[in-house]
């Protein structure tokens, strides 16, 4: 993965050396099934413990995806840091292993493939498009704008209702991804699953707070 994160935006660019218009029209097409891509609470713990299990397991070498292809891995992994960059408290997505949870997603459930290749052929085909360039490639000022026309659901446009679907999906599941790793559950603060000595009930002050006795 690191290679991904860290390598430029031209050589990014460079992991495609020729796009197909063709191929990416006719994976676009799958686009408007990338709302199918969603996965239920117990769906997302299953698979984030047999990530976990997988990475315990594995060697130094690094991470190579089973789904994804190298160019719409280096996308994805760019696109997640996009969702939830590192900040002050936390890494960001590609630092909590979004990009490879999102693989065994892939690749654990066939019928959700076809939606995020075609959502991710839909992005390239747009810059494309646009700047005569694939993601990897565009800017990131030419990043944000194509982001920024595909970013809110509730007011949709027409024109982008693919890259809607598409990325309002994918959100989610780097959301997912991101908030079910160590590192999210960090940066939520979640104090569960602690071991209490002692139980002395529920303080008085939550109780006043909650009008109970």
């Amino acid at each position: 993965m690191g290679q991904w994160v860290n390598a430029s935006d031209e050589q990014r660019g460079q992991v495609m050396s020729e796009v197909s218009r063709r191929d990416l029209l006719r994976l676009a097409a799958a686009a408007p099934l990338a709302a199918g891509f969603v996965w239920t609470d117990a769906e997302v713990v299953r698979a984030r413990e047999r990530v976990v299990g997988q990475a315990a397991a594995q060697t130094k070498a690094p991470f190579s995806p089973a789904f994804f292809d190298a160019h719409e891995y280096a996308t994805l992994c760019v696109l997640v840091d996009l969702i939830i960059p590192k900040d002050d408290q936390s890494g960001s997505a590609t630092d909590a292993g979004v990009p490879e949870f999102i693989d065994f997603m892939m690749n654990d459930d066939p019928t959700r493939r076809t939606a995020m290749r075609g959502g991710l052929a839909w992005l390239d085909l747009e810059c494309t498009r646009r700047y005569d360039k694939t993601f990897l490639a565009a800017s990131a000022t030419e990043r944000a704008a194509v982001l920024d026309d595909i970013s809110w659901p509730t007011r949709p446009n027409p024109e982008f209702s693919h890259g809607t679907a598409f990325f309002t999906s994918l959100r989610n599941l780097t959301a997912s991804g991101f908030f079910s790793s160590k590192m999210g559950v960090a940066d939520l603060k979640y104090m569960g699953n602690d071991y209490v000595a002692t139980w002395n009930g529920c303080p008085d002050a939550a109780l006043t707070k909650l009008g109970v006795k």
